[in-house]
């Protein structure tokens, strides 16, 4: 089923059903968007659309772009450094380029207990001009090896940031897959993409991120071929 857009918005208070996904009250929570650039400044919005407080982790929070992009956010969003924002978040979103993850996470501080989302992608550009695999396992299993008492959740990876603010303009249903260790922590994201008008489906454990992330390459792939598609995986009724 797609929810429609911001759907959580509208019903602050009570429960959302999402299939396999636990029963699960919505709830605003602080979200840290580490970054600023094209998927912190999709995702922070909307987020906060859905009625979460939202502070941007910066290298430069005093940036035009980034005062601007706090007017966009609203809803008492505010912008602060990168170890300042996570320190006060109930959730991460790891909103960098997937080369400089390893760096920023040591630099976040203790992140237990704490949401961490990773929509990074690890690719490298093949001779062919087509993506290709850039890590041995996944950087979801990284993050979560270099913060064991985080509940890592790989999710947004498989689309780009412009799907993310308007899922309908893909003409159809858009699925967002994930996978992590922690049920609730997954049930928990698992509300906000379907708050944003997209649905949602479970791949299992963060041991399965390496394959999440290759669905990015063959997405990024089709694109560049010129056949471009977005995700929708149909669930079957039981």
């Amino acid at each position: 089923m797609l929810f429609p857009k911001n759907f959580l918005a509208l019903i602050a208070g009570s429960f959302v059903v999402m299939g396999s996904f636990s029963m699960v009250p919505v709830a605003a929570e602080t979200v840290a968007m580490i970054g600023t650039g094209e998927v912190a400044s999709a995702l922070g919005p909307e987020f906060a659309a859905l009625g979460h407080r939202i502070i941007y982790g910066s290298r430069n929070p005093d940036r035009p772009a980034v005062r601007e992009l706090l007017l966009r956010t609203g809803k008492d969003a505010s912008a602060t450094g990168q170890a300042a924002a996570s320190a006060q978040a109930d959730i991460v979103v790891l909103a960098v380029p997937w080369n400089a993850v390893q760096e920023v996470l040591s630099n976040l501080g203790d992140l237990s207990g704490k949401i961490v989302i990773d929509p990074t992608n690890p690719r490298m550009i093949s001779s062919d001009g087509l993506r290709d695999y850039a890590v041995a396992s996944s950087n979801a299993e990284m993050i979560q090896a270099m913060a064991p008492e985080a509940k890592v959740v790989k999710a947004f990876n498989t689309m780009g940031w412009e799907t993310m603010i308007d899922p309908a303009s893909s003409g159809g249903p858009v699925t967002v897959p994930l996978v992590g260790n922690d049920q609730e922590a997954k049930d928990t994201v698992a509300t906000i993409i379907e708050g944003m008008g997209l649905e949602v489906v479970d791949l299992g454990p963060i041991r399965y991120a390496h394959v999440v992330e290759g669905l990015y390459l063959i997405w990024g792939n089709a694109r560049a071929l010129g056949t471009p598609f977005q995700y929708h995986f149909r669930k079957i009724s039981n």
